[in-house]
């Protein structure tokens, strides 16, 4: 049974993951999260006794602590999902996104050539190769061209991940997916933000004319690809991940409002983001031919399952509004319950 370190796995995409791995393998799974605003470990409230789930509580730009995790648990291979995401707060400050996105998977890489681990896979972002026109869709071989500070910290982290495939043989490999959406992501997100507004009835707040476009993919499906990345895809390759569901923002929130039975009276337009990119769109025929990837849920019957999954689970959302949710590792991982 092979072990692996998985990083930011208290987050939305990597709370995700561990629970379809701990559904569908039979890794140990070793979850380093530093718990910054993002993290959250009610995310695995439901898996946390597993006995295949370890927590340590830390950050990735600590090498000592990554060296001692990989060699207490025999760790063999690492997925890197811990990042700071948020554009807005990347444009507020970057610092947070350099030190935890390039830093912190130097860290990692530098773990991975000293220990020589099986595999290596840096989850990145399809923002790294910047805004689209009209047409055409972001392929493998676009050149990067990131707009926000937060792309240019996955870019640059990117750099290094196949750097170290070149210069050092470290057995690594790339994921560019487009936006997620599904349980548990933060409420800062376009998404929850819109379905807790509107299910509040408070204003959904649409950037600039809120035309946008993005492509969107259920949290699933993306753990679904970069497991089979990890395990089956070539060393050295970039793999795009997407399910070829443009929407613009405008009309993900008029879906959600008719979801939920709201008026559009809640759309609110609000000055635009500064470096706002225009559009993204995936071409994922890579790992469509390759490897055999499908994504299996249409966006409408995600949106759905995903509007239905915040209405049932109001207190979490509470938590994380009232900041309760930052007290869980104290009272379930430090007090002995």
């Amino acid at each position: 049974m092979s072990t692996l370190l998985l990083t930011g796995g208290a987050g939305f995409i990597g709370s995700n993951l561990i629970r379809f791995l701990l559904r569908t393998t039979d890794v140990r799974i070793v979850n380093l999260d530093a718990l910054t605003y993002a993290g959250n470990l009610e995310n695995l409230s439901d898996v946390e006794h597993d006995p295949r789930l370890t927590f340590v509580k830390g950050s990735i730009t600590d090498a000592d602590l990554v060296d001692r995790i990989i060699t207490t648990y025999s760790v063999d291979g690492i997925i890197n999902c811990a990042a700071e995401s948020h554009v807005d707060r990347s444009i507020a400050s970057a610092a947070p996104f350099v030190d935890t996105n390039v830093t912190g998977t130097l860290v990692l890489l530098e773990a991975a050539k000293k220990h020589g681990l099986q595999r290596f896979l840096q989850m990145s972002t399809d923002e790294v190769y910047g805004s689209l026109g009209p047409v055409g869709a972001f392929s493998e071989d676009t050149p990067i061209a990131p707009n926000s500070p937060y792309s240019a910290s996955k870019a640059s982290a990117d750099l290094l991940v196949r750097a170290f495939v070149h210069t050092h043989n470290v057995p690594a490999v790339i994921t560019r997916c487009s936006n997620n959406y599904g349980p548990y992501q933060f409420p800062e997100k376009f998404l929850p933000v819109m379905i807790l507004n509107a299910m509040e009835e408070r204003p959904l707040p649409i950037y600039g004319n809120g035309l946008q476009v993005r492509d969107w993919i259920h949290v699933d499906d993306h753990c679904a690809a970069v497991w089979l990345v990890y395990t089956k895809g070539r060393v050295g390759e970039v793999y795009n991940i997407g399910a070829e569901n443009e929407r613009p923002n405008l009309h993900v929130a008029r879906e959600i409002l008719r979801e939920l039975g709201k008026t559009e009276a809640l759309l609110t337009y609000v000055t635009d983001r500064p470096g706002h990119d225009v559009r993204y769109a995936i071409n994922a025929s890579k790992i469509r031919t390759e490897l055999g990837w499908r994504p299996t849920r249409s966006f409408d019957e995600g949106l759905r399952a995903t509007v239905a999954w915040y209405r049932a689970h109001q207190a979490w959302c509470e938590n994380i509004r009232t900041g309760a949710y930052q007290d869980y590792y104290e009272r379930n991982y430090t007090s002995g319950t």
